[in-house]
């Protein structure tokens, strides 16, 4: 396919990266999420992510900022793009389990909690109110911005959360073999905890069975008065659907091929039952040159803190395919 499956018709003079980041429990689960060395350690990847994105590099632990076999991490082209648009990327802090290593705007949120056995997101609907105040804030700072996250574990609670509000969901992973079993086995459990109680209203499935990067990224939405772009895979696609369900029109979504084409997931049907326009970004990573990003082809990664949505805006800010292709490289090169 082409580099861009399409074009938005928006005109902006101010642009915005914005990267929401959380945890959620269910990353410590064994064999859910990929996003980081252990499933303890995946409670930090947030504040390493956002560290490599702001500064280059991780200086405050002594993790490299690629997976096992060498993929390097979707900050690393996040912080490539943000670095070639010469942009200062915006981190929020919904609910961490460490301290951030940069700046951050803190909606005082807690970790997400394991919603097999208990609410995972108790303060949802404060959250959400937060999430307004900041949409209402960005809109006097830009014209456009681009919502990305970063949440461990997240396309398990974004599972709960798509089918709790009714869509035949199937999410994307990091993982080459998508854990679709582990996750439909905690997704069973959330679900018969929101059965048992009768919970139909969208910020109480949150509460029950979400993290806590839905609610504030909802009511960004719902505030924000400027263009928004939702930068992820299924994560963003279960932060519209909670949008839609709240009486909001879902925004535009933008990700990678690699998402859409996991025959694990159902990206573009469901994107469709939302009424969710996606744009898809195929940065071509086979031809590079380099083994790790080549990876991204076989299904490993796929997206990741808005790389997707960070490829997106630099096209949309006037970089060519070819001059992006070569700053991910030389980005990637640096980091291996």
């Amino acid at each position: 396919m082409a580099f861009i499956s399409g074009t938005i018709p928006i005109r902006f003079k101010k642009p915005f990266f914005c990267g929401i980041l959380a945890n959620t429990l269910l990353s410590t689960v064994p064999g859910v999420s990929g996003a980081g060395p252990s499933p303890e350690k995946t409670l930090l990847t947030p504040v390493l992510d956002a560290e490599l994105i702001a500064t280059g590099k991780v200086s405050s632990h002594p993790f490299k900022p690629d997976t096992p076999t060498g993929c390097p991490t979707p900050s690393t082209i996040t912080r490539a793009m943000i670095s070639l648009c010469r942009l200062q990327p915006f981190f929020v802090n919904a609910g961490l389990r460490h301290t951030p290593t940069v700046p951050c705007y803190d909606l005082y949120g807690k970790v997400g909690d394991d919603p097999r056995i208990r609410d995972a997101v108790p303060e949802a609907r404060a959250l959400f109110s937060r999430g307004e105040t900041l949409g209402k804030i960005l809109s006097q700072a830009c014209d456009l911005l681009v919502v990305a996250e970063c949440v461990p574990g997240g396309t398990t609670t974004a599972l709960c959360v798509l089918r709790a509000l009714g869509y035949e969901a199937s999410v994307s992973s990091s993982f080459v073999e998508n854990p679709v079993s582990i996750k439909e086995e905690i997704c069973s459990k959330a679900l018969a905890r929101i059965s048992s109680d009768n919970i139909t209203d969208p910020l109480d499935i949150v509460r029950y069975t979400g993290d806590p990067m839905m609610p504030v990224a909802a009511g960004m939405i719902q505030a924000y008065t400027g263009t928004l772009l939702l930068a992820g895979g299924t994560q963003m696609l279960s932060v519209a659907a909670l949008a839609k369900a709240l009486g909001q029109k879902p925004p535009v979504v933008v990700t990678t091929s690699y998402v859409r084409d996991d025959p694990t997931a159902n990206v573009t049907d469901l994107a469709d039952r939302i009424g969710c326009p996606v744009y898809y970004v195929d940065p071509g990573f086979g031809d590079l040159g380099h083994p790790g990003l080549a990876r991204y082809c076989i299904g490993e990664v796929k997206e990741g803190f808005g790389a997707g949505g960070a490829m997106y805006l630099a096209y949309l800010m006037g970089h060519s395919e070819e001059v992006i292709r070569e700053k991910i490289l030389s980005a990637a090169h640096v980091c291996s």
